[in-house]
């Protein structure tokens, strides 16, 4: 038996050697840019709340406490409720419902390939670009981390280890990770490696000015760490869940003190733009500092999270009340830099620089949307926020159900109620009247954006080959899922016309049955004996062109989903 594409995995246990055989050492011979260097580092699903600096006495975070009080905090900073959505506008400065991305699986968290991303800008601007941990923004061409921009990717498939676009198995522990496009299988646990490789990236590119993006996978579910960090929060008092979380937590602390050592050690600190954040709220309600809501919400304990800007040598630690969001990074990254935003980027963020800088700079009167929930198209009024600098207008239902009919909007004043305690909708007519005409306005106009049908994934190109279609880019035939009862279809872009390889992995199923396959006027069907795990269609004929594949099981009666499809084209 042939060895299959997914299993070709080559152990690494040096992140420098990961490197260093992805030709990370070599420097092009171009005049060394001037502006700062640029580390962002964006958890997953850690809220307001879950740092020590933030009232919070069950968590120990103190590098980030540290980091915190020597940066300039921005305590109204807005993502969006659930993370695809968060990681497609702050890569772009723009909206998420402009860049495609809607949701965050069956093919609903791939960005169009058009966007011009921070990365792209950057790299342009000759900044060396490098991601260390969760894209979620498209697993195939031309929508991963390094079609949009980063010359390093080291990251995870999909919206998280283990997920279906994974391979089987793999956990936090010693992972199978993409590194540049090609698996690589890894020793040790998920969050060091990550920091581990992008600490080599800034070694290597010390002498020139770098962008370092480490978006970390914890401390999402499955809430898996090593032992010593949970042990403490469970002498605690705190249950299973918390402990695990807390102590995901804990471990980014860690590595976060290893990075701002790496840069002082390096004497890279004082002209590097260190920015910690997350891209939604928590999972879990142990300590919320009063905050109402988490993640999938848009009250503010889901969209609001921690922001810390730290450039020592450029701006003084302080505190800022003023509304900011994920698609304000782009502008105020990009300033700092030095780049020009291009004349067509059409941003929906602004800059925050000059207000970071100084104390009597004031940020334009405006009011930040929010919305995100289940579903191929997004729907008026559904789990959508309008955020002024007073007050916000929002209808918090229906994240993963519909919509009810005649759902009623609330109004909350945070500046007297940060909690969300108050609904004022009835006391103040006019605010919400005119909030809900500006909401409806720009729903309308990021709607006309590009629409909402999906980007196609692009298969017979030498930039991927073969390419492997997961569950988590399928459309979605009935109700949505990603299960072995679910079923879906892949949209794509044939390059080239040829005879194509497919390939279908699956079960094992006990039983015997058949594979079907659907492409273009093509159909074969193929038996499968009990216990087998793939089949493979030799020769399909395809015609150039944008077209769907449908892979299924029919087996005792049933018509099961394929996990994964593997494309190869044909050699030109």
């Amino acid at each position: 038996m042939r060895t299959s594409s997914w299993d070709r995995t080559v152990l690494i246990t040096s992140p420098l050697l990961t490197l260093l055989l992805a030709g990370c050492g070599d420097s092009p011979e171009t005049e060394t840019p001037k502006g700062p260097n640029i580390v962002l580092v964006m958890t997953d699903d850690q809220g307001w709340a879950q740092v020590g600096s933030h009232g919070n006495e069950s968590i120990a975070t103190p590098h980030l406490d540290r980091l915190a009080s020597q940066s300039v905090e921005f305590t109204r900073f807005y993502v969006s409720p659930v993370c695809a959505p968060t990681r497609a506008s702050l890569m772009t400065g723009r909206y998420n419902y402009r860049t495609g991305v809607v949701d965050t699986y069956v093919g609903r968290a791939m960005m169009h390939s058009d966007e011009s991303t921070l990365a792209e800008m950057l790299s342009q601007a000759g900044y060396r670009t490098g991601i260390f941990g969760k894209w979620h923004l498209g697993d195939n061409y031309p929508m991963r981390s390094i079609d949009q921009g980063f010359e390093q990717s080291l990251v995870h498939k999909g919206g998280g280890i283990g997920q279906p676009s994974d391979p089987l198995g793999n956990s936090y522990f010693d992972p199978v990770l993409q590194l540049n496009g090609q698996p690589r299988k890894y020793e040790g646990y998920c969050t060091d490696i990550f920091f581990d490789a992008a600490l080599e990236f800034i070694q290597e590119n010390r002498k020139e000015s770098f962008f370092t993006y480490i978006p970390t996978n914890a401390p999402h579910s499955p809430y898996d760490v090593p032992d010593s960090y949970i042990q403490p929060y469970l002498e605690q008092g705190l249950s299973d869940k918390d402990a695990r979380i807390y102590g995901m937590i804990t471990n980014i602390d860690d590595n976060v003190g290893r990075l701002m050592k790496k840069l002082e050690e390096l004497q890279l600190d004082r002209n590097t733009i260190l920015i910690f954040m997350t891209d939604n709220g928590p999972t879990t309600e142990h300590f919320t500092a009063g905050l109402r809501g988490r993640k999938t919400t848009v009250f503010e304990g889901g969209i609001r999270v921690p922001f810390f800007f730290h450039w020592p040598g450029r701006m003084e630690p302080s505190q800022i009340g003023d509304i900011a969001a994920h698609i304000d990074l782009v502008p105020t990254l990009l300033e700092a830099a030095g780049v020009e935003v291009a004349a067509d980027a059409s941003l929906d963020g602004i800059s925050l620089l000059s207000r970071m800088e100084s104390r009597e700079a004031s940020l334009p009167e405006r009011t930040l949307y929010i919305q995100s929930h289940r579903g191929n198209v997004p729907q008026l009024y559904r789990n959508f926020a309008a955020i002024g600098s007073r007050y916000k207008l929002l209808q918090p239902l229906s994240f993963s159900d519909k919509m009810p009919p005649g759902a009623e909007v609330q109004l909350f004043d945070l500046e007297t109620d940060p909690g969300e305690s108050k609904d004022l909708f009835a006391e103040l007519p006019e605010i919400v009247e005119r909030m809900r005409q500006q909401y409806e306005i720009w729903f309308q106009e990021v709607s006309e954006t590009r629409g909402y049908s999906p980007p196609s994934i692009a298969i017979g190109t030498a930039h991927e080959n073969p390419v492997i279609l997961t569950r988590q880019d399928w459309q979605m035939v009935g109700k949505d899922g990603w299960g072995d009862s679910d079923l879906g279809y892949w949209k794509v872009s044939v390059a080239n016309a040829g005879a194509y390889q497919i390939r279908f992995r699956f079960g094992p199923f006990q039983q015997e049955g058949e594979a079907e396959l659907r492409i273009q006027d093509l159909v074969q069907v193929y038996p499968i004996e009990a216990n087998a795990t793939e089949v493979t269609f030799e020769s399909a004929q395809l015609a150039a062109g944008d077209t769907r594949l449908e892979a299924k099981l029919k087996m005792g009666g049933q018509i099961v989903g394929v996990r994964y499809v593997a494309v190869t084209a044909p050699r030109r």
